[in-house]
């Protein structure tokens, strides 16, 4: 049995990683910013009470990591899911809010960092561990091909650059990391005309970090495991 951290918990891909996680027998803590919102995630926690357990947390708030450190000390995890993040209104030239763009580059690429750093001792207590950073191929400059999106673009390519310095840094701890694009997925976040479902984007997802290489770690994969580019 491993222990699973998801943050953003509450519903889309985060809600859909603890219940797989879940269904093959594992612990799952589960974080969100107000539990109380988010009825399906409680109803989660009813069907598996011994192995489901809830945290608030708001990821990008330094108290509030700390808090969870503080409640987890001493606690193997044996995979730590990066998952909370926000879109920001996409960003269009012309009409770039400073202080949205600020927003969005705080959760979407210092806050998963962060939470490595404050997680670090859990990941280390489970002698082998995995941080999934679930990222985007609207980070890729390789794959731009459109312009436009400049705020999430942005925040998911700082993302990807700092996850491939956490690869490189975290490898001699036995600490694997895995770099994850979800696919346009049909969520609150992607909207209803995505390509696939939660249930698809997770399990596929899923394979990568099971089957994820050390020589793999820092590398850019979608949910089906082909490799995007930087």
């Amino acid at each position: 049995m491993k222990t699973v951290l998801v943050t953003g918990a509450g519903r889309g891909l985060g809600l859909e990683f603890a219940k797989q996680y879940l269904e093959q027998g594992n612990r799952v803590i589960a974080t969100a910013r107000d539990l109380a919102k988010y009825p399906a995630l409680q109803a989660l926690a009813k069907q598996f009470p011994e192995l489901l357990t809830l945290h608030t947390l708001n990821v990008t708030d330094a108290q509030s990591r700390q808090q969870l450190a503080r409640d987890l000390d001493g606690q193997p995890i044996h995979l730590l899911i990066n998952n909370a993040g926000v879109s920001g209104g996409w960003g269009a030239l012309g009409k770039l809010d400073e202080a949205a763009w600020l927003q969005v580059l705080h959760t979407n690429a210092i806050a998963p960092i962060k939470m490595v750093e404050v997680l670090r001792a859990n990941l280390a207590n489970a002698e082998a561990s995995t941080v999934a950073i679930l990222s985007s191929k609207m980070g890729s400059m390789g794959d731009n091909t459109s312009g436009g999106s400049y705020i999430y673009r942005s925040s998911k390519a700082a993302l990807n650059a700092a996850a491939k310095s956490l690869a490189i840094d975290l490898a001699g701890e036995n600490i694997k990391v895995a770099i994850l694009h979800p696919g346009w997925v049909r969520t609150d976040m992607g909207g209803p005309n995505g390509l696939i479902d939660a249930p698809v984007s997770v399990s596929g997802m899923r394979r990568v970090i099971a089957g994820l290489t050390k020589d793999q770690c820092g590398q850019f994969f979608a949910y089906d495991g082909t490799v995007i580019p930087w």
